[in-house]
């Protein structure tokens, strides 16, 4: 399955329409093409201007950018993890994706009713927070009186572990704190994911502000008051203003510049949300060029070479015999391949290789 992002919030918050900005601005927008695989998911392009840059130094009949999926997921009200509302399928779905995208409402519009009748970012966290430890308090529960008769009876290792976890796990919850917020050690780590937590998967907040405030979001009472929690809690945060982006994914590119402009942005903030998402769910560029493609791939931070070449074909990883790279960053500075070749800046890295962020790699191999 694809990595996915998924969008939660409460109601009237603004989630549906950060959704449609997104859909919208690839139905109509060139550079960032939009594909629904389902009714509420979406392949996303990955805007980076460094895709660009290659192709203006080593010409490729087709560029190709990387991509990835959001998901919409069914609003949640207090009582979720209980049945209540969409709860059960709020929950579900949020087990089914890497990351979570908490679309948090940071404007003030009287004729937006709030689902608990003040606008209010902490509290409104607080709910859907509250809901998804209760959740996972409760999976935890449902384990717990199995494991720990294994562990103690059986005396079997991999229940030994497990349970210890769990003692580990249950009071942080029960605090009213995340699974994210535990330090765990690899082993730890590999029975955590086993365990399919909701609260252990990364979180961006996104700040949804007032159209008025879209070009310096961060100055805004709720911005701050969200970016405090958010530091507190290990999340990401963005602002922005999903009115404004829906419109902006709606105009053609001269219109959407010119529009641009006079807000003082330089690009769309779904950009922005698009790529900090990306990173959120550990998600790296790397890149071929020249000849008939140039191409923007994903793999996993920490990848190494065999398996980044994996990512083209299954054939590349087998048969690997090294990796021809060149840093981004070498190609932008020198003009072309030949440049970075001659400066001895071209680098033959074999199977030990950890793949980096904006790497153009040829691969050698042979099957």
């Amino acid at each position: 399955m694809a990595l996915t992002a998924g969008i939660v919030g409460l109601p009237n918050v603004g989630k549906s329409t950060l959704f449609n900005a997104i859909t919208k601005a690839g139905a109509e927008m060139a550079n960032y093409p939009f594909a629904t695989i389902e009714p509420n998911v979406g392949m996303v392009e990955v805007p980076d201007a460094r895709l660009a840059r290659i192709q203006e130094i080593e010409p490729a009949d087709k560029v190709v950018p990387t991509t990835f999926e959001f998901t919409d997921i069914a609003g949640i009200v207090k009582g979720a993890s209980k049945g209540e509302g969409l709860g059960n399928k709020f929950l579900e779905n949020i087990r089914q994706v890497n990351a979570i995208v908490h679309v948090v409402r940071a404007f003030d519009d009287d004729e937006i009713t709030h689902v608990s009748g003040k606008v209010d970012p902490l509290d409104d966290i607080d709910t859907i927070n509250t809901e998804l430890i209760l959740a996972d308090l409760d999976a935890i529960d449902k384990r717990w009186a199995k494991v720990e008769k294994m562990a103690k009876s059986a005396k079997d290792k991999e229940a030994i572990a497990e349970f210890a976890v769990l003692e580990k796990l249950k009071p942080v919850l029960e605090e009213g704190k995340p699974a994210r917020s535990i330090e765990w050690n690899e082993d730890e780590q590999k029975i955590v994911k086993g365990l399919f937590l909701l609260t252990s998967k990364p979180v961006l907040y996104v700040a949804n502000v007032a159209e008025d405030d879209m070009a310096d979001p961060e100055a805004t009472p709720y911005y701050q008051q969200i970016a405090a929690f958010a530091e507190q809690d290990h999340a990401e945060i963005i602002g922005i203003s999903a009115r404004a982006e829906e419109a902006i994914a709606g105009m053609d590119p001269e219109d959407q510049a010119e529009f641009m402009e006079m807000q003082g942005i330089s690009e769309p903030g779904l950009n922005r949300l698009i790529r900090t998402a990306y990173h959120l769910l550990d998600l790296r560029t790397f890149f071929t060029a020249g000849g008939k493609e140039t191409r923007a791939w994903t793999f996993h931070a920490g990848m190494k070479a065999p398996q980044v070449a994996g990512v083209i074909h299954s054939d590349f990883e087998r048969g690997f015999i090294r990796a021809e790279t060149i840093a981004f960053d070498d190609l932008d500075q020198y003009g072309s391949v030949k440049a970075v070749r001659e400066a001895g800046r071209r680098r033959s890295e074999g199977k030990e290789y950890l793949v980096k962020d904006g790497d153009i790699i040829e691969f050698l191999f042979n099957v």
